[in-house]
């Protein structure tokens, strides 16, 4: 989404880096085109003029005595100001209630508020370790409760039932009665969406918020619609004591201007933001880290998490424990673990949290990457388990047969078990603790590593 942004954040700091120092001058100059580039990435005028404002001051200041160059000097500067302006930090969610702790979910129509909805439950289910009731009040679209039903069972939460024709404050009192004689430690309420607010939609909330005094009011918007999005927010705060925001689809084509402007012009903290359509695609908003991802210096706070979040701890430590036993790692581990790359989103899902350099190259890999894991998965799965687990056996006969049934050729079998060798052997030199003898072994699987 900030692709543009960081590309021109980027040219902005270069020109600055071949300066002795930091002058009224120069400072102008790179300035003028920071706030074109905010522009062009749709973030509001009164934000971009406060913005620019307060890192020509802080450029200008004490702050930046005694930097290495003016370049890095002012990075830093327009870091930290980006940070201030998303908020400074995460604002968690506040579950501190008597249960159920009752959240009510607002937005407009396609935003993505029913799936939000299940996201959040999801989240609230493996990272709160809270038990989650999902209820739909969404009495006007059509199969708009079907579709949180479904993604319920998706997400392993709990389902209230409600119908088409019943009143959205007698569906979300009865939801709140269930949660409650049920041990129910949250339940996430789903309101009707318009095209535009009105003046029925925002009474119909008001009457679901004061009948339900929820501890947490989150209002949905698409982050796609760039100035839009943050003057619907406004709007909708206005009628409505919201407590944060969710922006979706922020992994789209966007500009991402309300991520940059929506803290600002509404006063409300955006508390997690959707990166996927995935129902694991919501993530907790850290300002500091996504002022690091427009910066173009890497998320790696948020990528290790998105790892621990894909892997199988159980899987992992049998593994480690059957390499140092010395037992060896086979091909069937091996498929194991493009099975749990694949869980993550493969490269695509990560791409974003990389470092500037690491993130270029990593964009043109997720269509070449999926086919290539979904050939050598196939080429294994032609295999018997006698050969996953002994590579040795495999002869010419052999690899005619793999390759026959895996629709490819007997080259791309015997590019797969070189592959895999080297990978044997780097798993031998971990089990004896040769983290040099493995590091000189990688030069040969990577070309120009040196």
């Amino acid at each position: 989404m900030f692709d543009n942004l960081t590309q021109r954040l980027a040219r902005v700091m270069k020109t600055l880096r071949g300066e002795a120092r930091v002058t009224e001058n120069n400072l102008a100059d790179a300035l003028r085109e920071v706030r074109v580039a905010l522009l062009e990435a749709d973030v509001a005028l009164p934000v971009v003029k406060d913005f620019i404002a307060q890192v020509r001051e802080r450029a200008l200041g004490q702050e930046v005595m005694g930097s290495l160059t003016p370049g890095q000097a002012v990075v830093g500067v327009v870091h930290r100001e980006l940070v201030k302006l998303m908020g400074g930090k995460n604002d968690a969610l506040n579950l501190a209630t008597q249960p159920p702790a009752v959240i009510l979910m607002g937005g407009l129509q396609g935003s993505g508020k029913t799936t939000t909805s299940a996201k959040l439950a999801k989240w609230l289910r493996e990272v709160e370790r809270k038990k989650v009731l999902l209820a739909s009040c969404d009495v006007y679209r059509p199969a708009a409760i079907e579709q949180l039903r479904l993604l319920a069972g998706q997400v392993d939460a709990d389902f209230h039932p409600s119908a088409a024709g019943e009143n959205p404050v007698a569906i979300a009192q009865a939801a709140v009665d269930f949660a409650r004689t049920h041990y129910h430690d949250v339940l996430i309420v789903d309101t009707a969406g318009r095209l535009a607010i009105d003046e029925a939609m925002m009474q119909e909330i008001r009457d679901l918020h004061a009948a339900l005094n929820p501890i947490e009011t989150l209002f949905v918007v698409d982050s796609m619609q760039g100035q839009d999005a943050v003057n619907t927010a406004r709007a909708f705060g206005a009628a409505l004591p919201l407590t944060g925001i969710v922006l979706t689809k922020l992994d789209g084509d966007a500009r991402g201007g309300a991520a940059l402007s929506v803290r600002h012009v509404t006063g409300k903290p955006i508390k997690f933001v959707g990166v996927s359509e995935k129902v694991g695609g919501l993530e907790a908003f850290y300002p500091e880290r996504m002022a690091s991802r427009i910066l173009g210096m890497g998320d790696v706070l948020s990528l290790i998490e998105e790892v621990q979040k894909g892997i199988d701890r159980d899987e992992a430590e049998k593994l480690a424990k059957k390499v140092k036993s010395g037992k060896g790692f086979d091909l069937e581990d091996f498929k194991q673990q493009l099975a749990q790359m694949k869980n993550m989103g493969g490269i695509a899902a990560i791409a974003d949290k990389l470092p500037g350099n690491l993130a270029q190259l990593a964009q043109n890999a997720p269509q070449t990457e999926e086919k290539a894991l979904r050939r050598i998965e196939g080429v294994i799965n032609s295999m018997t388990p006698q050969e996953r687990a002994r590579p040795e056996i495999i002869k010419a006969s052999r690899k005619r047969r793999i390759a026959a049934g895996a629709g490819v050729t007997v080259q791309e079998v015997n590019r797969l078990l070189n592959q895999f060798e080297q990978m044997q052997k780097m798993m031998k030199m971990m089990a004896k603790g040769g983290m040099g003898k493995m590091m000189r072994s990688m030069k040969g699987m990577f070309p120009g590593m040196r």
